[in-house]
């Protein structure tokens, strides 16, 4: 049985931004979620391990491969309905690379980031 994700006191819910933007990258593959702070849970997600983007995908790991991951989640967060994400980048992550091509193809989808 699954459990719910745990409640947060609503003292800390209005400090919160709504909606954060995580990145991560391994050796082989890029992932990218959009999680809801306030109830914890996954909005919507995209990574280069999904069977459907691999064969129009030369490489799952390289900045090209980051550039369509960003545009497929900009894509799908616009028909979600989500308009704009904070960005939370972990300490070694700088906006260069991998990085600055998801942010950026998001930005270019239409969604706006605060």
């Amino acid at each position: 049985m699954v459990s719910p994700p745990p409640a947060r006191a609503p003292a800390i819910t209005k400090f919160l931004k709504p909606y954060i933007l995580k990145m991560h990258f391994t050796n082989n593959f890029v992932n990218a979620q959009v999680i809801h702070t306030p109830s914890a849970t996954v909005t919507c997600s995209a990574s280069s391990q999904e069977k459907l983007l691999r064969p129009s995908m030369e490489s799952t790991r390289d900045v090209a491969a980051a550039a369509k991951i960003g545009k497929l989640l900009g894509e799908r967060l616009l028909f979600k309905g989500v308009t704009a994400v904070s960005v939370s980048m972990s300490r070694d992550q700088k906006y260069h690379g991998k990085v600055k091509a998801v942010i950026d193809s998001l930005r270019d989808a239409g969604v706006k980031l605060l």
